[in-house]
């Protein structure tokens, strides 16, 4: 065991901190959308000029700066769009500043598996912890040229680490480059051109609690009325009071509709976002708000009636439900999902899968365990050598989106989740429990095998089963009698469940007066497990043979004694003569 590394405790994970809610804007009309693309346009230019400076401050940016840069911006807008527009620049530039920092993380991981291999002998063979050495010079020189890329590499991504400057682009890198490769894209100029005009448009406004409908931007009443405050330089576009703009669309959220509908009519804090899809030709209207933290339930509630060890795979989840004492119970049951096509068929392909799994723990009242996968830094070359399929298996595992989701629907519901460590569940799971689990109607996978090692490190049970006692140990003589429950399981020295059919011609198995008498069952010095027991009369010449002739002069019907009268039950015998 000393090759093994730690296992982490298993956890509660704790309820998403905020909602989301997205609905369509139907039925807008051609002067609506004029407006709202002016309107981002504009907001749009803002966000640009004020990402700029916040990334030119640097390390060096403070409140005053920060003050500095909203008076800019409020002159050209108000104070409201002036606040959200500096909170999401101040947003976007830390996002990068992380993202930045994973990089440089990735480098060093690299660079650091690269050198170790490089410095191995060419041809030395792997283990299952650490990589070999290259399988030729040929590989090994470049190997070595690699590693002097990932180093300069390294050095340029620290120098900007430690001199606070970050690169960001509004609108996404991805959809910037594919500028150079439309037709791999499959889109022309003009398409990129009004997609590209979509993504950096800026329609975000912050809640404010104590205000109107929660919101006094974008305005939103009980009964779905958009209305949203123009900028300064926009404001002759109003059709309503105030340099305000009513939409002819109705907003009608059909998912969490009446929550949000009482956070509004409370004028608590909701923040909004428009946006539009330029392939659908559709606009959305986003709206968000934060949850209050709730106290996460303790791990020994949680898992006090059992829960559902899930597996998670490529293709599909594979589930098993177990007891509180670690026993698989039931059938496993697999949640397939197909992960090829369009963005949008594979998370409603997820959305479907994780629902099943929902309702299956909500119906019987469990909690669920999961793996606390992070796939992130585990996917380079250096880590799983020449492998590329199973590279691109683990890569394509949506482990991030699934984890978001599953939090999101188990705290909807109120599903407890426990998070395990993976380490070794697959590889142990298949080790001790796919064959026991193996009959001649299941045949359950080692992805189910690994479900059921989730939920008992999910429980607080070792992975691996208790060995059975030798064959004539046991209670029964010859049966199989693994014992999973603990030493403070609560009826765990009762008898057994009677076996069924009769075991004697006189009384059924089960129904006489000391069956459920575990004391008097398997004891000497004890009655047998029926009430009474009587023998058939023998024949009159059987007991002729075995009187005792002292007493043949005893008047019958006397009592009991030694003769025969006391050996056959207590019953007075016909006597006869000795001819």
């Amino acid at each position: 065991m000393g090759g093994l590394r730690e296992v982490a405790a298993p956890f509660v994970v704790p309820a998403p901190s905020g909602v989301a809610l997205r609905d369509r804007l139907k039925r807008l009309s051609a002067e609506d959308e004029r407006v709202l693309r002016l309107v981002g346009d504009h907001l749009g230019s803002l966000a640009s000029s004020d990402l700029k400076a916040r990334c030119t401050a640097g390390l060096g940016h403070a409140s005053d700066r920060w003050a500095e840069r909203k008076r800019v911006l409020t002159a050209e807008s108000s104070s409201r769009w002036a606040g959200s527009l500096t909170k999401a620049t101040h947003d976007q530039w830390a996002l990068a500043r992380r993202a930045q920092l994973a990089h440089v993380r990735g480098l060093e991981a690299g660079a650091r598996a690269v050198a170790h291999r490089l410095s191995l002998p060419v041809g030395e063979k792997g283990s299952g912890r650490a990589p070999g050495g290259y399988r030729s010079r040929r590989e090994w020189h470049a190997k070595s040229r690699r590693l002097r890329v990932l180093e300069d590499r390294l050095r340029s991504a620290r120098a900007d680490w430690e001199a606070g400057v970050v690169r960001v682009v509004r609108g996404g890198k991805r959809l910037l480059n594919s500028r150079h490769h439309l037709d791999a894209a499959g889109l022309t100029e003009q398409g990129w051109r009004e997609r590209w005009r979509a993504a950096r448009r800026f329609l975000a406004a912050d809640g404010e609690s104590g205000k109107r409908y929660g919101n006094e931007t974008i305005r939103i009443s009980p009964d779905g009325e958009v209305s949203i405050k123009l900028p300064a330089p926009l404001a002759h576009l109003a059709n309503a009071p105030h340099g305000r703009y009513v939409l002819s669309a109705r907003v009608v959220y059909a998912h969490r509709g009446e929550q949000w509908r009482d956070r509004v009519t409370a004028n608590r804090a909701v923040a909004y976002r428009i946006h539009e899809d330029t392939v659908r030709g559709r606009w959305y209207l986003t709206a968000l708000w934060s949850l209050p933290a709730v106290t996460v339930l303790p791990l020994t509630a949680a898992r006090t009636r059992g829960l559902i060890g899930v597996d998670m795979n490529a293709d599909h989840l594979a589930a098993w439900r177990l007891d509180a004492h670690g026993n698989p119970v039931g059938a496993p049951r697999t949640f397939g999902y197909d992960l090829s096509g369009t963005a949008s068929h594979r998370d409603a392909q997820l959305r479907h899968a994780l629902i099943r799994l929902v309702h299956w723990a909500e119906d019987n009242g469990l909690a669920i365990a999961v793996e606390d996968l992070d796939f992130t830094a585990e996917t380079t070359r250096e880590k799983y050598g020449r492998k590329k399929r199973f590279r691109r298996l683990v890569s394509g595992m949506p482990t991030s989106r699934l984890r978001a989701r599953l939090v999101g629907m188990a705290a909807e519901r109120g599903i407890p989740l426990i998070a395990v460590d993976p380490a070794y569940t697959s590889r142990w799971g298949a080790q001790h429990w796919q064959k026991p689990l193996t009959s001649k109607n299941r045949t359950p996978t080692r992805h189910h095998a690994a479900a059921v090692a989730i939920g008992r490190r999910a429980l607080g049970h070792p992975i691996r089963r208790r060995k059975a006692p030798p064959r004539h140990h046991r209670s029964d003589d010859g049966g199989h009698r693994t014992v999973q429950a603990g030493p403070g399981a609560p009826g765990r020295e009762e008898p057994r469940p009677r076996v069924p059919g009769p075991r004697t011609r006189s009384v059924r198995a089960g129904r006489g007066a000391k069956a459920g008498d575990q004391r008097a069952q398997h004891r000497s010095g004890h009655a047998a497990e029926h009430e009474t027991w009587q023998q058939d009369l023998l024949p009159l010449s059987f007991q002729e043979r075995y009187r005792d002739p002292h007493h043949d002069n005893e008047p019958p019907g006397n009592g009991p004694g030694r003769g025969s009268s006391a050996r056959f039950g207590g019953r007075p015998q016909p006597r006869g003569g000795h001819g």
